[in-house]
């Protein structure tokens, strides 16, 4: 990436995942970083999404290695939970499924914005960039189903753009962004890939999504955008 301040710093949550693997191997390979940090919940130190703590220490022991981090990627998600799928119908709803998705989803990267973001640097840009998906897209919504998701990653888009209001105070240069990967082969998404017009390797997605990011400035944070750099409506 070009546009943060050289060396830039890193730490991507989520490391180990598809995605957050390949977030990983690009920010290693590049030349103007000097540090990026994988967290997750088997690293050192942990960072479970579940646990309000582990995210607070992890962000003093960021703290403790560098005073500030030019760019913070959260690579988590969920979207099969305990064997659940997508729900079809509203009859389909699991309120247990449905609070565990919002619990991963939305919550677990509000607690992330909460405890990293002041990590963020000041007086140049930094960039807060989480994953979201087109289906969490009100109003790009035209097929309905998959409603714990849908909803959850739309009120990941609503957190996100929060967040970006508030840090235009305190982080002038701040870009938050909701990013939309694509179908990517990982995990995720194996028992849905067939019904995709095209399915990307984690490696061109996450290329192609810190392109996006080194595009990005102020002006853009709040938003969603795709791998394409396209900007997605809420």
């Amino acid at each position: 990436m070009e546009s943060l301040n050289t060396p830039y710093r890193a730490v991507v949550i989520g490391a180990t995942g598809g995605l957050g693997a390949a977030f990983v191997e690009h920010l290693e390979q590049d030349p103007n970083c000097a540090q990026v940090v994988g967290l997750g919940r088997q690293s050192t130190p942990p960072v479970d999404l579940l646990d309000e703590a582990s995210i607070e220490q992890a962000a003093i022991w960021l703290r403790e290695q560098a005073k500030e981090w030019d760019l913070i990627l959260d690579a988590t998600g969920i979207l099969n939970i305990d064997g659940n799928g997508p729900e079809k119908r509203l009859r389909e709803i699991n309120p247990a499924i449905m609070a565990q998705s919002f619990a991963i989803n939305a919550i677990g990267p509000a607690l992330l914005f909460k405890h990293l973001a002041p990590l963020l640097p000041r007086n140049h840009k930094g960039v807060l960039a989480t994953l979201s998906a087109r289906v969490g897209s009100i109003e790009d919504n035209h097929l309905g189903g998959w409603i714990s998701y849908r909803a959850s990653k739309a009120a990941l888009n609503q957190i996100v753009r929060t967040t970006a209001l508030e840090l235009r105070f305190s982080h002038r240069q701040a870009v938050v962004i909701a990013l939309q990967p694509g179908t990517v082969a990982t995990s995720l998404s194996e028992p849905y890939r067939a019904r995709a017009p095209e399915v990307l390797t984690p490696a061109y997605s996450t290329g192609e999504l810190l392109k996006v990011l080194d595009k990005r400035n102020a002006e853009d944070s709040g938003r969603l955008y795709d791998f394409e750099g396209q900007r997605l409506p809420f």
